[in-house]
């Protein structure tokens, strides 16, 4: 047995020592309430079918989604547990209509957003979900709660996302790096076992050319994303089409693409102009990842992490992938501005 691991708690700590000498460590702190949010919601996740929490809790989100039994109890361990760090200030959640500000005697200085459960839609059929999270600090000059949570992800700290698949996975992304650690339920550890993560390019060797999207809606696409789609399913010469790999759960479809390369996309529709995916605990969070991998974000204009929130379950379209291939979204954009749709009534 290696004695050597290198847990995340270690793994903070020595990245606290090295780059942040005198940080107050509170975030070392939040992380670990994090950790034990994740560690609880894999294992229930493990033994939903035998402790009976699949099926609907009866109750919708904000959203209008209809949650299930293992969204509500994912929700209410992320805040307990962050509640109880003394680290957090305010945070907001998928599941929440409004913020939930922690009572004066346990504030912190952090702000967090989360979505506790990704993909749950997914979960009586035994897919991959996860869970998402971005860590802000308050503004010092910050009154309002509110504008402590509306923060670009350009002042993200750090963020992360949780894979409860065939194994579970926690992959960390802050300012000096991106980092992949597997949990080992025998210690209950999460172990540093992919360090350094940086999406490949594509002329690499590991780099694969895969574009994921929800084709079903493709009536509703615009001439953008209509068009570049179309080059990657009828590639002009001899170059081979494209591969279209498509789970439905952004944890899962993010993680293939971090791993193997290509892109990921969830535009705006005819039917839905912003898209589907909440810009604060999901897009940002993710974009930040991704971009620090290496790779690239985008709304279709700009990267996500340059869009200010103006309301806390804000919904953006998300590109994410090789960085010239988000280019080329872009660049198609410019030739073909919103309200340009593929097909016309």
């Amino acid at each position: 047995m290696d004695t050597e691991c290198m847990t995340v708690t270690r793994f903070v700590l020595e990245e606290k020592k090295r780059f942040f000498p005198g940080a107050s460590g509170d975030l070392t702190i939040l992380l670990n309430a994090l950790l034990t949010a994740i560690k609880a919601c894999a294992s229930a996740v493990r033994k939903a079918g035998i402790a009976k929490l699949y099926g609907l809790a009866g109750s919708s989100n904000t959203t209008g989604d209809e949650q299930k039994k293992l969204d509500v109890l994912a929700n209410e361990l992320f805040i307990n547990m962050l509640t109880s760090s003394y680290t957090v200030h305010v945070m907001a959640s998928e599941e929440n209509e409004n913020y939930i500000e922690v009572e004066t005697a346990k504030q912190g200085n952090y702000v967090v957003c989360f979505d506790p459960l990704d993909g749950s839609s997914n979960i009586d059929c035994l897919v991959t979900i996860g869970s998402i999270f971005g860590v802000w600090k308050k503004p010092l000059d910050s009154k309002e709660p509110i504008s402590c949570i509306l923060q670009s992800g350009e002042k993200l700290r750090c963020a992360g996302y949780a894979v409860y698949g065939s194994a579970c996975m926690l992959v960390l992304a802050t300012k000096n790096g991106v980092n992949g650690f597997t949990y080992d339920p025998s210690i209950g550890e999460f172990i540093l076992t992919s360090p350094s993560i940086t999406i490949p390019r594509m002329n690499e060797k590991r780099g694969q050319k895969i574009y994921s999207i929800n084709e079903g809606y493709a009536k509703y696409w615009d001439k953008a994303v209509t068009e570049y789609v179309r080059s990657k399913k009828f590639p002009e010469g001899k170059e081979k089409p494209w591969a279209n790999r498509y789970v439905g759960s952004m944890v899962a479809d993010v993680h293939r693409t971090l791993c193997y390369g290509g892109v990921f996309m969830y535009p705006g529709t005819k039917e839905a102009k912003n898209g589907k995916i909440r810009l604060l605990y999901e897009s940002i969070p993710m974009s930040y990842i991704v971009e620090m991998a290496g790779g690239q974000s985008s709304n279709g204009h700009c990267s996500v992490l340059k869009v200010q929130p103006k309301e806390i379950h804000q919904r953006s379209p998300i590109f994410l992938g090789y960085k010239e291939e988000i280019e080329k979204i872009e660049k198609l954009y410019e030739k073909y501005p919103p309200g340009t749709w593929a097909l016309e009534d």
